[in-house]
This record gives structure tokens, C-alpha cells and sequence, in this order.
């Protein structure tokens, strides 16, 4: 009895630490909302077994990280844009990794030079316009947008907000402060109103009539066009799209990318290298055109019929660490201009 007790007893030790020995899971700080990201790790999960844990914020989360220093349960950061990219990598949150993978689906100009961070999905900063009032190449560039023509035309969000903070440092690397400047001025002289909003409001504004050009995150056009409210598909079914400056021998189109990294004091490294190549392979870079609207990073696969639908385009190969870096200079033009 006493040795059957001891054999169970050993049974049960065993069983306890091979458990916890091959069960792995990771911690990821993350600024996508939960459900854009849940498909993604339920498939990860799936595939290799590695349990995910996430903790959501808007907000904060870098100063989360850096506060907790060696002992934060971090061991990956997601995030929506280059500018919070950027702010990780500036404080020395990020580890600097060395994955094969990751350097090979990923082109250079997405991804940082010492293997920090790595863009995981592009979205293009586009055009709206009202299909029935601007005509097919009436607007070509981004700088069109300046033209005295549109005066009373355009509406836009505030320009503070990372995404055209993000496209007006775009036209300041292309063309330098004072020149930019100019360009800026020019398109906040011809808003139809005070920016307002996120990128679906300036579509209903189109829809309503209030103007009749915007810029968005091409994504949001999606997420209108298959919402589940009638009166948001109606909104999209006003506009289109134009993707800017794609004549040969311009810089393409201004895109900005979700993104992320290893937390530098992960404890789990090698799972979370695997959680970021997952997310650069076909089934996660197919899956980002399909819940979100948003374009592939790896080269090798092809955007989802729908985003091939909108119009193919070819993307300014600009480092998208410049947008970052040049975010301060533009916020400097926004305010003087009053965007």
C-alpha cells in the first residue's frame, strides 16, 4: 500500500513538472485591440502549442515596460504604427534578435537596421473621393491636394494624430521643411471645415455632402464597406479610392505599418522570435488582409482579392523609420499651419 501511495505520489511530481516544462506560453503588451489579434494567436497557438497571454492598452504601455525594467512578464510588443514603434525602440525596450526568417520575408525598408523591431502588416494612407463628383485622374499626387481648385473640398481629422503626422513627414523627406510647409498650408486652405473626427467620419462627411475628398487608412474603407450597419455601407458606397503619386518616377504611396518586437527582458526569447516570424508567414499575412484590410509586409504574398479589388499600387520605399524620426519637424508644421 505504502509503496503503490509512493509510485502515485511520483506519478503525480513527474506529470506536474513535465507539464510546466513543456507548456510554454508567452506575455504580449499589446496596442491592437484583442480582437484583431485573437485569430491570429488562436491559429499561433494551434500551430506550435505556445500559449498566449495579452494585456491591451491604447496607452501607457512603454512606460509600463520601461518602469518594470528586468522584471516585467513582457516578452513581445505589438503596435499599430512606426511613431509607438519607434518610442520602444528610443528607450532601449526591445531586444535585438537574430532571426533568418524574419530578415528574409521582410523587406529593409520595414524593419530596423539592428533587428529591434519589424513591420508585421502595411496600411496605405489614401485618397477618399466621391465617385460621382471628381473625376478618374482629376486628383494624381498628394500634393494635387494643395491646389486653390479644391478650396471648400477637403476634410481630414486633426493633423496631431499619428496617421497624418505620419504622411506629413512623408512630403517633409521628400521635399524639406519650407516646401512642405507650403504643401500643408496649401491643404488646410482648402478644408471644408474644422478637422474633426477619425477616418470614417471624413467618409460620411463625402456621403453627406459636407465635402467631397478626405484622406484615410485605406482599411477604413473596408471596414465600412462590410459593416454590419446598412447606413456605414452607404457611406462607402459614395466613394473610392486613389492611391497617390503612382506615375512612373514618383515616390509611390505614403503606407505606415503595425509592428513589433521582443521585449528586451523577455524570459521567453525564442518564443517570442517564433511568434513574430508567425505573423510574417502566409497564413498570418493572409489572415491581415482578410479581418483588417491591411496589406502584406512579406513580398511574397499577394494582397486578399478584396484589397486587389481597390486598385494595385506601389508604395513609397522610403525607411519607415524616417517617418518616425521626422515626426517631430512635421508636428512643428501642423501647428504652424493649424491642421
Amino acid at each position: 500500500m505504502i509503496i503503490k501511495f509512493i509510485k502515485h505520489t511520483v506519478f503525480i511530481i513527474i506529470l506536474f513538472f513535465s507539464t510546466n516544462i513543456f507548456s510554454k506560453e508567452i506575455n504580449i503588451y499589446s496596442h491592437r485591440q484583442p480582437f484583431l489579434i485573437n485569430p491570429f494567436l488562436e491559429l499561433f497557438t494551434e500551430q506550435t502549442g505556445i500559449q498566449t497571454n495579452v494585456i491591451y492598452s491604447k496607452k501607457g504601455l512603454a512606460q509600463r515596460l520601461q518602469s518594470e525594467g528586468e522584471n516585467s512578464p513582457a516578452d513581445v510588443v505589438l503596435t499599430v504604427d512606426i511613431g509607438r514603434l519607434y518610442i520602444y525602440a528610443d528607450l532601449n525596450l526591445l531586444a535585438e534578435i537574430n532571426s533568418p526568417k524574419l530578415i528574409a520575408n521582410i523587406p529593409s525598408h520595414l524593419r530596423s537596421g539592428d533587428n529591434t523591431w519589424f513591420g508585421l502588416s502595411k496600411r496605405a494612407r489614401v485618397i477618399a473621393v466621391h465617385k460621382d463628383k471628381i473625376k478618374d485622374g482629376d486628383i494624381k499626387r498628394l500634393e494635387d491636394l494643395a491646389d486653390p481648385k479644391w478650396k471648400g473640398q477637403i476634410c481630414s481629422r486633426p493633423g496631431s494624430h499619428v496617421y497624418n503626422r505620419g504622411i506629413m513627414a512623408s512630403v517633409l523627406a521628400e521635399y524639406g521643411f519650407e516646401k512642405a510647409e507650403q504643401w500643408a498650408k496649401g491643404l488646410v486652405a482648402n478644408f471644408a471645415r474644422r478637422p474633426q473626427g477619425n477616418d470614417r467620419a471624413q467618409i460620411k462627411s463625402i456621403y453627406e455632402g459636407e465635402c467631397t475628398i478626405a484622406i484615410i487608412n485605406n482599411y477604413y474603407y473596408g471596414k465600412l464597406k462590410f459593416s454590419e450597419d446598412p447606413e456605414q455601407r452607404k457611406w462607402a458606397e459614395k466613394v473610392q479610392l486613389v492611391f497617390p503619386n503612382q506615375e512612373t518616377n514618383d515616390r509611390g504611396a505614403h503606407v505606415n505599418i503595425s509592428g513589433g518586437g521582443v521585449a528586451k527582458h523577455s524570459k521567453n526569447k525564442n518564443e517570442a522570435i517564433k511568434l513574430l516570424e508567425f505573423l510574417t508567414d502566409y497564413d498570418s499575412q493572409k489572415l491581415y488582409g482578410e479581418i483588417n484590410f491591411e496589406y502584406p509586409v512579406n513580398p511574397k504574398i499577394q494582397p486578399s482579392n478584396e484589397l486587389n479589388k481597390w486598385g494595385k499600387f506601389r508604395e513609397d520605399q522610403l525607411p519607415i523609420i524616417k517617418i518616425a524620426e521626422l515626426s517631430p519637424e512635421a508636428q512643428k508644421i501642423i501647428d504652424r499651419v493649424g491642421w
